[in-house]
């Protein structure tokens, strides 16, 4: 058997399990494929950086396949539609016997993967599916009466016991070097028309041993402090290995693998660092739950279905000073100015400017939610899509839409000296900390933008708005 391999979102070759079945099986080698889809990328909203990564990404795996004799062919389709004849046609030219892959969770890419397993099937190819991209099994874990779990600390205590009981999930191996096919592997662009923009690629390596030195930098110097450290945006106390885990440079089990070897190999106790970072992981799992019991979060439609019937501030000037970090709070300004600079946002700010965005201005957390994959290098509709509505009271939080974030008081607290706003906003470099987090332009000398709401009035607002489809909590 001659096996095709479909590298999506796992660009890696070690602890890869549809490529580790794959070689495995085969008896006349492995062949890879990697599919362009301009159009459908641009309907996604991927933006330059996530294409840039991606492609860089996908550089280095095929230099990586090289070295196990395994060449990577490129496909191009404008749409998801026309993939599966164009894998066909690939898999007819090179004799593949069997098509293997890793699940991705998305409505549209299971609508893909499922035409593509009936096509395979209707010519007498077989086509194997594995989960990859969780750790656990996240569609067999269910509530008490089978359905979908809502609310992350069920989701998580039913995830630890589940692992605890069925075991640990092993890493496979990194494949050996298999036959020469005679095969070549086909050059991947570096850049595509449409993501011709900055792309922050010297911030940003890619490759497995760029993936992999960072996350042993993490865990040998700032896992233990993780809990205490991570909220702060003006400190280094982020893995800031989201883009690695959302292109798969890097396999959520290689994560848990790594923090449990910190942690003495406990899973929910031991060192509060390493338990607190394990929950983000969880989290991600979390999200992706969500997308398989709740398809309609792909189909841009709120988790909680009473919030379709707000009305939104259809407020553009206000959402354009949000995006070019115009809106006079200094703390929100920061963090959009770093997502513009960098490609990247450190997460405690993207729930403040989430929040501020779709509780102070009311604005559509759509109009957010598309934003930042337009713009995040470590862009992934899950987690961005969980986020968004977690922030904005549409989603899967368990607290009443009255949590609203006060951004000066949360400036003051995780940005107490203004470090992370000097070093973004650089019109209040001068500003005391004592006054930087309510500085403005109305302060002599300062050009700095006014606020453009006033928070006395919008948190009334917004819990009027929500009562008014909710009914009083």
């Amino acid at each position: 058997m001659r096996a095709l391999v479909w590298f999506r979102s796992d660009l890696r070759i070690q602890d890869n399990t549809a490529l580790h079945h794959a070689c495995r099986t085969a008896g006349r080698g492995v062949i890879a494929v990697f599919a362009i889809c301009r159009e459908q990328w641009i309907e996604h909203d991927w933006g330059n950086a996530k294409a840039d990564f991606v492609l860089r990404s996908a550089v280095a795996l095929s230099t990586a396949l090289e070295g196990l004799n395994i060449p990577l062919r490129i496909i191009r389709a404008a749409r998801f539609e026309q993939v599966p004849e164009k894998l066909l046609s690939l898999a007819k030219r090179h004799a593949c016997d069997a098509l293997f892959l890793n699940r991705e969770y998305e409505v549209n890419e299971l609508r893909r993967d499922r035409a593509v397993t009936n096509l395979f099937e209707q010519h007498g190819r077989t086509v194997h599916a594995f989960d990859d991209q969780t750790i656990a099994d996240i569609g067999a874990l269910r509530t008490g009466t089978g359905g979908w779990y809502t609310v992350f600390t069920p989701f998580k205590r039913r995830w630890c016991e589940t692992l605890k009981a069925q075991g640990i999930p092993q890493m496979w191996p990194e494949p050996r070097r298999q036959d020469d096919t005679g095969i070549k592997p086909q050059a991947i662009p570096t850049r595509l028309e449409d993501f011709t923009g900055e792309c922050f690629a010297d911030s940003w390596p890619t490759g497995e041993r760029a993936a992999h030195h960072r996350l042993t930098a993490f865990i040998s110097n700032s896992i233990d402090e993780y809990h205490e450290l991570r909220d702060y945006p003006a400190i280094d106390g982020t893995s800031t290995l989201s883009p690695y885990l959302a292109a798969g440079v890097l396999s959520p089990r290689q994560c848990l693998h790594a923090a449990l070897e910190a942690n003495r190999g406990r899973l929910d106790s031991g060192k509060t660092g390493a338990t607190t970072w394990i929950s983000e992981l969880v989290w991600r799992e979390f999200y992706r739950h969500v997308l398989l019991g709740y398809p309609r979060v792909c189909m841009g439609r709120p988790f909680k279905l009473a919030t379709e019937g707000l009305t939104w501030r259809d407020d553009k000037e206000r959402f354009a000073a949000w995006c070019a970090g115009q809106t006079g709070f200094p703390i929100v300004d920061a963090g959009m100015r770093q997502l513009a600079q960098t490609g990247w946002m450190h997460n405690r700010v993207r729930m403040i400017a989430a929040m501020f965005l779709t509780k102070d201005l009311f604005v559509d957390w759509r109009w957010g939610e598309r934003y930042f994959m337009r713009h995040l290098v470590d862009a992934d509709f899950a987690s961005n899509n969980g986020g968004w509505q977690w922030s904005a009271s549409t989603g899967t939080d368990a607290v009443p839409y009255f949590r609203v974030f006060n951004p000066h008081t949360q400036s003051r607290r995780f940005d107490p000296q203004g470090s992370f706003i000097r070093h973004y906003v650089p019109e209040l470099v001068d500003v005391p900390a004592e006054r930087i987090h309510t500085a403005h332009g109305r302060l002599a000398g300062l050009d700095y933008p006014p606020p453009i709401v006033d928070r006395r009035n919008t948190r009334a607002r917004v819990i009027g708005a929500f009562r008014g489809v909710h009914g009083p909590q």
